[in-house]
């Protein structure tokens, strides 16, 4: 089943999500339960990922490299990772996190310049659409 998900950003677009429940049902399932919810966001090469979310699930089909526009929940960290291209880790034009993460969507209409923008320790609020 699929889910739209909206991360308010202040002084930006808001960006949308699909949540796909087919690979990690358990990971969107626990996303869904804690909504709505605030984290600050951290920038890593060109991932965003979040600060210790509410949402505490282990490893489900995690895989350790993923596709453009990836979102994803990183079991190690808690976080939430939003995948707009190459990591620092990866070889060239390859996205790979820092270890393995559960993929759980889509970023829908990206865009990068909301990425170049971003500033680390940002407030971003999830919720559903």
């Amino acid at each position: 089943m699929k889910h739209t998900i909206k991360i308010d950003i202040p002084k930006f677009k808001n960006i949308d999500l699909e949540l796909d429940d087919t690979m990690c049902p358990k990971t969107v399932k626990s996303f869904l339960q804690n909504l709505p919810f605030t984290l600050g966001v951290n920038l890593w090469g060109e991932e965003i990922y979040t600060n210790e979310s509410p949402i505490n699930v282990d490893e489900e089909n995690a895989k350790d490299q993923v596709e453009l526009y990836d979102v994803a929940y990183w079991p190690t960290g808690k976080a939430i990772c939003l995948f707009y291209g190459p990591t620092p880790i990866g070889n060239k034009n390859e996205i790979k996190p820092y270890s393995p993460v559960n993929v759980i969507g889509k970023i829908l209409k990206p865009d990068k310049k909301i990425l170049s923008e971003l500033k680390n320790g940002t407030n971003v609020t999830f919720k559903k659409k």
